[in-house]
């Protein structure tokens, strides 16, 4: 058994909507198609996705192209920032910056990325015991979360150094080791 950690891929950036509403750009969900037919994906059995609309939206892709339905769990949900909102890319990208700089502290009213991870790190211990090893998993979610994850499966301290390359990566790791059996890469 394994585990892909899949991150949605681009979204329609929309200020008047609030973040976790936001949907999959039409380039975004073209590439989930073209990701959903990946034959290492031929043994997932289970997938779960954040609570937010581009994560399910992604999910369902995959879900949809194996005939199964999907789960939610809020613990795979992005870091808290609906303290700030919408920012604009740079503001945001100097943000995150700092939150992976500064995991144990909440910068401008972010959930800390400690806590983020801690939580993330819980929601995907609960999907994997309910989940009992039968055949591989997909869990659908967002960079950040995956960033986190795979820092905590690594070993290492949070940092942003362990950031997936753009949106629309995936990594896999083995659920009961907890070992990472491949590296960010693009969805395809």
């Amino acid at each position: 058994m394994q585990v892909f950690f899949v991150t949605h891929p681009e979204v329609v950036i929309d200020p008047a909507v609030p973040v976790p509403r936001w949907r999959l750009s039409p380039a975004g969900i073209a590439a989930m198609r073209r990701f959903s037919l990946e034959p290492a994906l031929r043994g997932v059995e289970a997938i779960w996705s954040s609570t937010e609309a581009k994560s399910i939206e992604a999910a369902g892709i995959l879900a949809a192209e194996r005939g199964i339905g999907l789960s939610v769990h809020a613990g795979l949900g992005e870091n808290d920032r609906s303290a700030t909102g919408y920012l604009p890319k740079a503001e945001f990208e100097a943000l995150a910056d700092r939150f992976f700089a500064e995991p144990e502290r909440s910068i401008r009213g972010w959930e800390r990325a400690v806590d983020a991870q801690a939580r993330v790190v819980v929601a995907v211990r609960d999907i994997l015991q309910g989940h009992g090893g039968r055949g591989d998993l997909a869990l659908v979610s967002h960079g950040g979360v995956g960033t986190l994850l795979l820092c905590h499966l690594l070993g290492e301290p949070i940092s942003r150094r362990h950031d997936q390359p753009a949106q629309g990566n995936l990594f896999r790791f083995d659920p009961a080791s907890w070992r990472v059996l491949e590296g960010w890469r693009p969805l395809g």
